[in-house]
């Protein structure tokens, strides 16, 4: 039986209005208007969105919810509001997925991968997610350095007039949660703008859950969930002239959090706690010369600290602390020689340190020097559009100096320098020219370099890893038919291989040592498909359908000879999906939506009985829109995991079952 065909039986769905949202950009003389979702029929990759009035009525909640609407995501969710969730794309590993927050991309030397848990969709204006190259070329080399870019932009400040705006929201939940936010911004003169956010988010996630062991059901309450986290944000814009603008942010985040343990028969203790602080500045500087030539630069710092602590273990033999440190910047160049032509040159510099609390978890103090220089042409008629890029990475590793108490059987060898060419190339055409139908492909090579933790950490890093290089090719089609003036629908259909060599795992030295080497290639198959439509019944009633669906068929083909040859990567689901059906009225507007995961296994070595179950959860949202006092109220009502399911996303880490969340918006 298909998923689709288990969605219908088990949960109505819901979905959104397909309405145009654009960004206006400001030149000299004019004003242009771009519109994302015209973008997503003609580019050169898969590329798709969520905007916010998707979030509004697909029922969306948090960022988890949202990721789980996006095809080709796996998501990694050790639960509760508090639990660590972390992104794959088409069968690549977390760190080949990279983050952009606002245009800046996100980075974290040490694992390499980016928590989403801590980035809420309150202060978010939109989602987009780019597999292959983005068609916008005015961007960094950094954001051309992954296979995939979840693209994160926060609500922008308003320009029509020079009145103070606030907007105030309070959520209420399930298990004790509670969150306020709040925004406020002002243009200050028809030149310059800025707003201030702070959002603060407290929930005890002390959910209930069941396990079977045989015939016998154990029931309990998570335990050791607390979640406790602040962040605030300033932002400014100075349009310094027509053709040149200057804009900035200050960000700080801080959550102290407890770490629930795995849970096993009768038992769910831990004592783990991890509090986590990220703190950075970013600029960013736009102009334009003439007509032809425009200049982007952008400079970045950004700090970490990571400490953890574990009171179960006597003399804090497991506690450890990390602190690391980035001092980034790119410029972008960007030639229009006439309308059909388009080339861009950008180079970035980037230094990462870190350093740690205890040699027992880092050898010494790692630091790395990454230049990037990306070289981009793009084509562009009424009905073909070619995209070529080639991307120059340069990475230089060095280790500063141990103290002399340093135990003498830690060798002190800094990771190798590694250097890559990597070219891609990706294609859209349009198929018939008085309709939207668009076909493309596209391939791109890249490489991942191994972080401090796979190269330093104390008896599980290596410093002789090579680099991970992948490949990836892409087909797909984008039809967009206007059955009638009330009517829309949209479809995209991409089938894809990846190929990833010199794959870094995890392997046992003996019982108790493990270390990292180059052992696995990886193969991945399958495709992407997503539909949306809407109709207006009548006058302030309409309906909308959405729906995602995703296969793929991730293998290990290191060795023909070993166990695990053919077998499906950890946590790799075949089938997954999402459906979802909106009714807009003017009294109250009702949303019904569903996501369904197929099984998963835990290990690359699929042991009996370690399978990890598919599992498919519901949701209904029902929300209304006021005018109060001349100003906008919205109250907002989410019933999640409607039938109680219980299942897991990560082994032995339950997901919460039913819960609701209410949330109140006021804007002024």
């Amino acid at each position: 039986m298909t998923l689709l065909a288990l969605w219908a039986m088990s949960c109505c769905a819901m979905a959104q209005t397909d309405t145009i949202v654009g960004r206006v950009h400001e030149l000299e003389g004019v004003t242009v208007t771009e519109s994302q979702r015209r973008h997503t029929l003609t580019s050169t990759a898969p590329l798709h969105l969520l905007d916010r009035r998707d979030m509004l009525s697909m029922g969306i909640t948090d960022m988890a919810d949202a990721l789980h609407r996006l095809p080709g995501i796996t998501l990694r969710d050790y639960g509760g509001a508090g639990g660590m969730k972390t992104v794959s794309v088409r069968g690549f590993g977390t760190k080949h997925t990279g983050v952009s927050y606002d245009g800046v991309m996100l980075s974290e030397c040490q694992s390499g991968e980016i928590d989403l848990s801590r980035y809420s969709l309150d202060n978010v204006e939109g989602l987009s997610l780019t597999i292959g190259d983005n068609d916008d070329i005015f961007i960094p080399a950094r954001q051309s350095s992954t296979p995939a870019v979840l693209n994160i932009e926060t609500l922008r400040m308003r320009t029509d007039d020079t009145r103070p705006h606030l907007t105030a929201q309070v959520k209420q939940g399930s298990f004790g949660l509670i969150s306020p936010f709040v925004r406020y911004e002002q243009n200050l003169s028809n030149r310059f703008a800025f707003s201030l956010v702070g959002e603060y988010t407290y929930a005890d996630n002390d959910y209930p859950y069941s396990i079977q062991n045989g015939n016998e059901t154990v029931s309990d309450r998570r335990s050791n969930s607390r979640m406790n986290s602040w962040h605030g944000e300033l932002n400014f814009l100075y349009q310094t002239n027509r053709v040149s603008r200057l804009s900035g942010k200050l960000y700080y985040y801080d959550n102290d959090r407890q770490l629930p343990g795995q849970v096993h028969y009768y038992t769910n203790l831990s004592g783990e706690a991890l509090r986590d602080r990220n703190a950075f500045g970013q600029l960013l500087y736009q102009t334009r010369w003439d007509d032809k030539l425009s200049l982007k630069w952008l400079a970045k710092y950004n700090w970490a600290e990571s400490v953890y602590r574990d009171r179960m273990m006597q003399g804090g033999v497991n506690d450890a602390s990390y602190w690391q440190r980035e001092v980034y910047s790119s410029a972008v160049l960007l030639y229009t020689p006439d309308e059909r032509w388009a080339m861009d040159y950008s180079m970035d510099y980037a230094f990462n340190n870190l350093n740690g609390s205890s040699w027992r978890t880092l050898v010494g103090k790692p630091y790395r020097h990454t230049m990037l220089q990306s070289a981009t042409a793009k084509y562009q008629s009424r009905r073909l559009k070619v995209i070529v890029r080639l991307l120059l990475s340069l990475y230089l590793n060095g280790q500063s100096e141990m103290p002399a108490t340093t135990r003498q059987d830690v060798q002190q060898n800094s990771a190798d320098n590694m250097q890559r060419l990597s070219p891609s190339l990706s294609v859209s055409y349009k198929l018939l020219a008085d309709q939207d139908l668009y076909v493309r492909a596209s391939y791109k090579n890249i490489f991942r370099s191994p972080t401090f933790n796979e190269s330093y950490y104390y008896h599980y890093g290596s410093t002789n890893l090579k680099p991970e290089s992948t490949d990836q090719l892409n087909v797909g089609v984008t039809y967009t038919a206007p059955l009638s003036r009330r009517n829309m629908l949209t479809v995209t259909l991409d089938g894809y291989y990846n190929h990833v060599k010199d794959m870094i795992v995890a392997v046992p030295q003996n019982m108790f040592v493990w270390t990292c080497v180059n052992l696995d290639k990886v193969r991945s198959y399958g495709l992407d498909a997503t539909m949306r439509a809407s109709r207006q019944v009548a006058e302030g009633h309409q309906v909308a359908v959405a729906g995602s669906y995703s296969y793929q068929r991730v293998e290990d083909r290191n060795n023909p000879d070993a166990s695990t040859y053919g077998y499906q990567v950890a946590y790799m689901p075949r089938h997954q999906g999402s459906l979802s059906v909106s009714y807009e009225n003017p009294w109250v507007n009702v949303s019904l939506h569903g996501t369904s995961v197929s099984s998963r296994w835990p290990n690359n070595n699929h042991y009996e009985g370690t399978l990890i179950a598919g599992y498919t959860d519901c949701g209904a949202t029902l929300w209304r829109q006021f005018r109060w006092h001349r100003h906008q109220l919205e109250a907002r009502f989410d019933l999640k995991n409607v039938f109680d399911k219980q299942y897991e996303i990560v082994a032995n880490y339950p997901m919460p079952g039913r819960n609701y969340q209410i949330s109140i918006n006021y804007k002024f």
